[in-house]
């Protein structure tokens, strides 16, 4: 049967099963070619309007559909369906390609002042400029374009009748590698293009690079599989790209920006660079939206130092701006060196790497007992700050990376915000250097200590360095929600040390007279705050569980306890396998939640809070479990901004327990953006995407804070 629509009128008592049969398959053939320019539009709006019109989670189903349908109609195979883009079967290698115009590099400048020379030669080499006068007189005439340099991997993409036939990397600029298997599984990157009169042949170079929300999921699955993590997008990038598996390629979401042309046969009209990237992208190619025409040089430093304060917020690395000369018979005229073309220029931003020595390691413990190890350095100037401290991660990363004490290191800011040493420099290693060991028990407490994965953890529930930020989150909202009770007026009482036991808690009313001389305390607010203590007492077993700081115990397990048992003393007396059973536990879970209940600690706490009269039965027992437990469960969201009633960590942390993830920087992954006062660039680029913003109030509405 041909794939076009059929109408049949049929009478209503027709039962002949192949006229149905026609019918069902012309409404098949049509919903296949409707999937098929949906989604096809639903890329376009989305890498190249930046307007998504669905979400991925509809993608996906839709894509589902028509990977169904399309199994049932394999007469219907199209190798450009959207379908396709899942990867095929592993290749055996690639084959080497030959550019027909080659994939030049491009010089580097970190100065405005060898920016200003590159564009004085650009003048002489366009012009008949004799001296300074004519220089300046000349300038007028050379229109120039600035794109972000972003960094990831050069691909020249090849079309044909508006069709991806090859896609090519750079590499040694004359020939590359064929990865078309691989570059077929960007979503960015058309398959085919969109329009009536397509060239004969296009050939589009870009950067193929990895947002960085995607390099932190992948590298958190890495982290959480035991696996080496990638050490920057880049590499990442590269390593995807070559993977023999175009599976892998498509399960890590590159993306694909194109800055210039190869080989171009049928399009009349197009004579500059600006005319060229505005074409190509109604054609369905990503371009970047931050490419900006300027008609002198001025112009393009103040572009470039514009910039250079944004760049961090964008969701993918760029390292410098591009500056290009706009008229394509003016870049003809300047030619090219062996190795560059005359008429553009990278200017690079300063190095965000410095040297530094490595003098010494402290293990700090956090409120999950989690011990990281910190770097102390000689102080060192990097990106903007002076640094004399590092996260090191874990000691897997220590001992993958070789750091050892008194090394010389490579230390950069990661996001430009955090310090991490990069690398060790061997070889300025003088012999002198000594490895550096995990810990044998906890610096604060020297209790036993135990590796899980990567990390280390203290696992002695009653660790001094963990007390503080874990009665912080105790008394919180969302767990004992103690009125009145806040972080300065906990680290008051910590200091003073009226609580060092979370069962001290609920004994302060024997102190009133103290806690009333305590600075910033009255009469008033010594007795609200009493008075919230006491109502406290009646939370009831699952608020107590979720505000323990039990590991992998969040609200969600607690209130999975706390269905299943029906106070204290159940949970207490309950064996392993029954904990591991439990919905959403598993060994590891289950394990770490039978040995604190199992230790010395573990029944203290207990016994403590039952004895100062705090309520460890549970109201939820025997109920069934609940879909979801919060508004945010299962979201990823981003912070911006100043909000009034919580700190940054604080809120990331509730969140966090709330079953929510935390990022740093608003993607398409992005499912909600949580905005205070001066939200900055993140929620500019949430509203570009349509993605759900809260306010303070929103946030405290919804999640009842």
């Amino acid at each position: 049967m041909p794939d076009t629509d059929t109408t049949l009128i049929i009478h209503p008592n027709c039962t002949d099963q192949s006229t149905m049969l026609v019918m069902s398959k012309a409404a098949d053939h049509k919903r296949i070619r409707e999937l098929r320019t949906l989604l096809e539009q639903a890329n376009h709006a989305y890498y190249v309007d930046a307007q998504p019109i669905m979400s991925d989670r509809d993608y996906d189903q839709l894509l589902k559909e028509l990977e169904k349908l399309e199994a049932s109609y394999p007469d219907l195979h199209d190798p450009n369906s959207p379908t396709q883009r899942v990867g095929g079967e592993p290749i055996e290698g690639f084959t080497t390609v030959a550019h027909f115009v080659p994939m030049q590099s491009i010089d580097n400048t970190y100065s405005f002042d060898d920016l200003r020379t590159w564009y004085e030669r650009v003048i002489k080499g366009l012009g008949t400029a004799k001296d300074q006068a004519d220089l300046f007189a000349e300038q007028g005439n050379i229109d120039l374009v600035c794109d972000p340099k972003i960094d990831g991997v050069a691909i020249s993409l090849r079309y044909e009748k508006g069709i991806l036939v090859q896609a090519v990397t750079r590499g040694d600029g004359s020939k590359g590698d064929d990865v078309t298997s691989n570059i077929r599984t960007i979503r960015a990157i058309p398959l085919r293009l969109t329009g009536k009169k397509l060239p004969e042949v296009l050939e589009v170079r870009g950067e193929v690079f990895m947002p960085n929300s995607e390099f932190q999921r992948i590298n958190e699955e890495r982290d959480s599989a035991g696996q080496t993590l990638f050490v920057n997008t880049r590499n990442a990038t590269a390593g995807t790209l070559k993977s023999l598996d175009p599976k892998i390629s498509a399960q890590r979401r590159l993306s694909f920006i194109a800055h210039g042309r190869g080989v171009i046969d049928g399009m009349p009209g197009v004579q500059n660079h600006s005319r060229f990237l505005d074409r190509v992208r109604k054609m369905g190619i990503p371009v970047s939206p931050m490419t900006q025409q300027c008609e002198s040089l001025d112009e393009v430093i103040i572009t470039i130092e514009t910039f250079a304060s944004k760049r961090n917020d964008l969701d993918y690395g760029v390292d410098g701006m591009v500056v290009r000369v706009d008229q394509f018979d003016q870049q003809e005229q300047l030619g090219s060196t062996s190795k560059a073309p005359r008429w553009c220029i990278a200017y690079k931003y300063p190095a965000e790497q410095k040297t530094t020595k490595l003098l010494s390691v402290d293990w700090q413990v956090g409120k999950g007992g989690t011990l990281t190890p910190r770097a102390t350095m000689e102080p060192v100037f990097v990106g903007g700050s002076t640094v004399r401290h590092a996260s090191l991660h874990n000691i897997d990363e220590i001992q993958r990376k070789d750091i050892r004490l008194n090394d010389y290191v490579l230390v950069e800011k990661a996001g430009e915000i955090i310090p991490q040493v990069v690398s060790v420099i061997a070889d300025k290693r003088t012999g002198e250097e000594n490895v550096i060991h995990a810990p044998q028990s906890c610096p604060a407490c020297e209790g036993v200590v135990e590796k899980e994965g990567p990390k280390l953890y203290c696992v002695n529930p009653e660790c001094p360095a963990q007390f503080r930020e874990k009665l912080k989150w105790f008394v919180g909202r969302g767990q004992m929600d103690v009125d009145g009770l806040g972080e300065k007026l906990v680290d008051q009482l910590v200091d003073a040390n009226f609580i060092t036991h979370f069962a001290d808690l609920f004994t302060l009313h024997s102190r009133r007279d103290e806690l009333i001389e305590l600075e910033r305390m009255g009469k008033k607010s010594v007795d609200n705050l009493l008075k919230g203590i006491e109502q406290a007492k009646s939370r009831g077993l699952s608020r107590v569980l979720a505000g323990l700081g039990i590991r992998h115990i969040g609200s969600t397990a607690a209130k999975t306890l706390a269905r299943h048992f029906p106070d204290a003393d159940a949970l207490l007396e309950s064996d392993l396998d029954q904990l591991i059973a439990l919905h959403d536990f598993g060994d590891i879970t289950g394990r770490t939640l039978y040995d604190y209940l199992q230790s010395e600690q573990g029944h203290d706490v207990f016994h403590q809070l039952e004895v100062v009269g705090v309520d460890l039965k549970s109201d939820l027992f025997g109920q069934e479990v609940e879909s979801t437990d919060s508004p945010v469960a299962g979201k990823t969201i981003v912070l911006t901004g100043t909000l009034e009633s919580f700190g940054r960590k604080e809120l990331s942390e509730k969140l966090e327990m709330l079953g929510a993830k935390v990022a740093s920087s608003v993607s398409s992954n992005t499912d909600l953006v949580i905005a205070g006062v001066n939200p900055g660039s993140k929620l500019d680029k949430a509203r570009q995407l349509k993605i759900t913003i809260w306010d303070e109030a929103k946030l405290r509405s919804k999640l009842n804070l």
